[in-house]
């Protein structure tokens, strides 16, 4: 049974950052991007439109997906791309050992894997320096654009799992960045998994 990491994480927490850096010091592969890629070959879709549906919901209420159209079998184009995003994570997590950012991994390996599920949060004006500098963002549209894409990600992911995205039960660890700093949280994970 493969060992598998999961990272969820707010928006500019730096948690993809450090789940990049998990999987480099334990030397296995990293998934975020490349979960995208392949949905693409599996579909045909670009990667921008898969971008928009695989982990964020269609605006900031559960509500939005009452009203996405749906095929005669009731599914949905977002149905469709969970659904194939979550074959191709069960498919990557088989192959071995390896780390997941977002798209919903904590919960659907759950039961299948031996999986350390954690979540990345951070001070707001950290979080929001970060985003500034490493996306670009001007600091008078950080704080509305992290507000909204975490209000997406966890809309997106109560309405596909059922549970609350962040809170700290669902979780088997959850770190504050701003407080412990990226390599410690990168250093606390990969010593946990060593332990499992």
């Amino acid at each position: 049974m493969s060992k598998i990491i999961t990272i969820s994480r707010e928006y500019g927490s730096g948690g993809k950052y450090i789940g990049e850096l998990v999987a480099q010091k334990l030397g296995i592969p990293f998934y975020d991007k490349e979960i995208m890629e392949k949905i693409a070959e599996e579909t045909g879709f670009v990667n921008e439109f898969i971008e928009r549906l695989a982990e964020y919901a269609p605006s900031k209420s559960i509500f939005a997906y009452a009203f996405v159209g749906r095929n005669q079998a009731g599914e949905s184009m977002e149905d469709y791309i969970h659904n194939v995003q979550r074959k191709i994570i069960l498919e990557l997590a088989e192959k071995g050992d390896c780390v997941f950012v977002g798209r919903s991994a904590d919960y659907i390996l759950q039961g299948k894997h031996e999986t350390l599920n954690v979540f990345i949060h951070g001070d707001t004006a950290a979080k929001k320096e970060r985003v500034c500098r490493f996306h670009g963002v001007i600091p008078s549209d950080a704080e509305k654009i992290m507000r909204d894409i975490d209000k997406k990600r966890s809309v997106n992911y109560r309405y596909y799992t059922g549970e609350t995205w962040g809170e700290a039960k669902n979780y088997t660890l959850t770190l504050n960045s701003t407080k412990i700093g990226v390599e410690n949280c990168a250093d606390i994970i990969a010593q946990l998994y060593n332990n499992m």
